[in-house]
This record gives C-alpha cells, structure tokens and sequence, in this order.
C-alpha cells in the first residue's frame, strides 16, 4: 500500500520530462509580463483615476453571480445545474477563477466604454441547448449590422486574436455611466487631460530657471554664439557636477527664477475629482475605507449595483437566450446585505429575523461562517423565545421537515377564476362555529326561549 502511493506521489521538479512529457516539446508562442487579464489606458495608469477603477471594479466582483431558476413572479427558487454556472462560480476559463473574471468584466467596462462577455468553448445538447464550457472577456474593436468584430485572448495560442462574432452569441455591455466616465467631455476624460498636463509640469520641475547676465552686449552674431557657447558650459557642469556645481567668471550675473508663473491647473483639478467623486458616488471614506453605512449605501445604489443589472441583463439574453428564459431560467446576483454590518449590530438583526421566522438559525451560523448545527431544530422557523408544543410525554414535538419546492413544482401559470369563492369559505367557517356552540350548551340542560 505505502509502495503505491509512493509510485503515483508528483512532484513539479523532479523527473519534469518523465511526469509531463507534453511539456518537453515545443509549447507554442509565449509572453513575459503581459497578463491575459486587463491593461488600463496609458492615460490612465499614471493618474489617480486607476485607483478609482480598481475601487469600483473590486466592489463590484465582490458580489456572487448564479445562473438560477425562478417562478412566475421572479422570486429565486433554485440553482441551475449547468456549466455556465461551474463558470460563474468555479472556473471561468484557465486562467481566471470566478472573482478574477468579474473583476476583469468591469475594468474592460469602465476603461473601455463597452465589452463583451464571449463564450470561447461551447456545445449543443439533444434539446438545442447551448452549454458554455468557458468564458472570455473580448474588447470590442468594429461595429457591424449584425456582428462585432472582437480582441479576445486566445489561452491555446497564449496571444490576443481578432474574431468576428454574431451579435446574439456575446453578451454585449456598455458602462451604465458612460457618459460620465467614458464620454469625450465627460468629468472622467477631462480630469485625466488635467492631471496628464500636470505630470508633465512635474516632470519638468527640474529645471532651474535661471537667467546668465554676460559681461558685454550680445547684438552681434559672434556675440550671440559666444554667450550660447557659455550656456552650454555652464549646463555640462551642472550634469556632469556630482554635485551640481558650476563656476561663473566675476563679471557674470546669475539670476534665478524661483517664482514660476501660477495657474489654475492644481485648482481645475481639485474641482473635478471632487465633481466625479459626486457623479460616481464616491466619497473619500470609501476610498479609504472608513465610509458609514450611509455613504456605503448610496455608493452602492449608485455605482455599484448599475453595472450588476448591466451585467446581469446582457448575460441572460445572450448565453441563456429566450428559449431557457421562457423556461423561468435567469442570471441573478446575490450581495451579502450582512457584508458592512458590525458584529453587534449583525447580532440584534440575527435575533430580530430569528423571532420573526424569517430565517433559521443555521441560515444565521452560515452568514458567520460557522458549520451547520445538526439539531432539527436548526434547520426550522421558530421563534426560541416561545414556548414550544410538546406531546403527552412532555417531550417536545419536532418541527415539520421543511421542504424546499423544486423548480418543476413551481406552477407557471395559475388560473385564479377556478380559487373557492371567499365568502363561501367564510360562511362555511361561521356555520361549523355555530354548530359546536348549540353542541356543548345542549349537555347543560338549559331551556330553550
């Protein structure tokens, strides 16, 4: 026995060749520090505007996505057991798990406008549908009548390729706040325009600004190549100086320039972030992270959950299609509401929806983290502050099992003509009340008037 677990242990450096004897031969085209994932614009990565989009694009793939099952009012009634589902929440692809993948959907969105959700590895069952094996987010490079032609990372090659696919087989999306982030003149584009000139200011702080007052007149051609001449010889001193030292003669005149002309510009710039950050919802607190529940729920409404239904909208029209939608087939997304709430607080909220059979007690332990309980009782909507009903033996009656309906238990559609009437139910009730009223008044003997 111990003999067979040692002849199939690995290990990743020993015998490489022998173990992975793919790997020996020739893997194809390769890359050194490009990630198949995101670049932002060059514009982009050098402002503070990056952080921005890796604030909103973390928020945003916090947030769990399922391919679900719901009745006919929209309410959630199960999962899906389908590989789109393994994508969203196992695998997207070989080299993105599920949060890295949504994390990618949203940096695509709001740097680049518009993306698309493509499905790389796809089959047709016996009944039509479409199974999705993996999925690839595609920047999106020509519009056409029907088609969009798309830069999408191909993992079997390990580069980018340009294909051209129909509109109705990716999931098309466009920023819900593009014309605040991605416009021509929206808030976003100018503020990157602001803070790209004041990097150039930045970088050409260095010089020195200094005027040289030569010793004689410089009207004439040969003069005016004398005092050039000495420019550069004082400029040379100055680079080639360790410390930056230069001589000047006793007669020369030095002047320095330490007051440079102001602007606007730092001004402009403050006004604008301040102005995004109102557009997008953004505070500094969220920024760094000590933002109240307030200010965190109005991000949220705001920002965040736009570009959820976004998502959520185009990926069920165009990778479930209107066939698995008729069939009451959708793309939700789950948001923990427990996510921002202090552990006091969390605690007289648990007891409230506990009290009030709106959730059970292992329902509560799973939002903390905890294993389920394997008492009955753990799984059931009671309220533990009540007394609860016991048999003869004063052992306490177990709850009823809870049965979870299925999605083929679910009607559809209902007929509300064929309900009982309302009032036959009620009078029904009055009668049968009456009735055991003249039953037990009959044992008393009483006479009748």
């Amino acid at each position: 026995m111990a003999f067979e677990k040692i002849k199939s242990a690995l290990n990743a450096f020993r015998n490489y060749e022998k173990q992975y004897p793919a790997l020996a031969n020739d893997l194809g085209p390769s890359s050194y520090g490009v990630r198949p994932g995101p670049r932002f614009g060059f514009t982009n990565e050098r402002s503070i505007i990056t952080s921005i989009y890796t604030r909103i694009a973390i928020d945003v793939a916090g947030v769990h996505m399922r391919h679900v099952k719901v009745d006919k009012d929209e309410r959630y009634v199960d999962d899906v057991d389908s590989k789109l589902n393994l994508c969203l929440n196992f695998e997207a692809n070989l080299d993105q798990g599920p949060r890295h993948f949504r994390q990618d959907i949203v940096t695509t969105l709001i740097d680049r406008g518009v993306c698309a959700i493509v499905p790389v590895d796809t089959s047709v069952d016996e009944d039509g549908n479409v199974e999705i094996y993996t999925l690839r987010v595609g920047e999106i490079l020509q519009w056409y009548a029907h088609h969009v032609k798309l830069s999408v990372y191909n993992e079997a090659k390990g580069i980018r390729e340009e294909i051209t696919l129909e509109k109705s087989k990716v999931a098309i999306l466009q920023n819900p706040l593009y014309d605040v982030m991605n416009g021509p003149n929206s808030t976003l584009q100018r503020l990157a325009t602001k803070l790209s000139v004041l990097d150039d200011i930045d970088e050409s702080a260095s010089r020195l600004d200094m005027i040289i007052q030569l010793p004689y007149t410089i009207r004439s051609e040969a003069k005016r190549e004398q005092a050039e001449s000495r420019r550069k010889d004082i400029e040379f001193q100055l680079k080639e100086s360790q410390y930056g030292i230069a001589y000047a003669d006793a007669t020369e005149k030095i002047t320095q320039l330490n007051r440079p002309a102001e602007n606007q510009l730092i001004a402009q710039v403050d006004r604008l972030t301040s102005l995004l950050y109102a557009q997008l919802g953004l505070t500094d607190t969220i920024m760094d992270g000590t933002a109240d529940e307030a200010a965190m729920l109005n991000y949220i409404n705001r920002t965040v959950e736009p570009m959820l239904d976004a998502i959520k909208e185009a990926m069920t029209r165009a990778l479930l299609g209107r066939v698995r939608y008729d069939r009451g087939e959708r793309i939700f997304y789950f948001r923990d509401p427990f996510k921002l709430v202090p552990l006091t607080t969390f605690a007289e909220i648990a007891d409230k929806l506990s009290r009030n059979e709106i959730v059970s007690p292992n329902e509560i332990r799973g939002y903390m983290g905890i294993i389920p309980s394997k008492d009955p009782k753990a799984d059931a909507l009671n309220n533990s502050n009540m007394p609860q009903p016991i048999d003869e033996l004063g052992n306490p009656i177990p709850p009823p099992t809870v049965v979870r309906p299925t999605a083929e238990a679910v009607p559809v559609e209902e007929d509300l003509e064929d309900d009982v009437d309302d009032d036959d139910v009620v009078m029904s009730a009055f009668d049968e009340i009456e009735k055991a009223i003249d039953d037990t008044f009959a044992d008393f003997d009483l006479p009748e008037e």
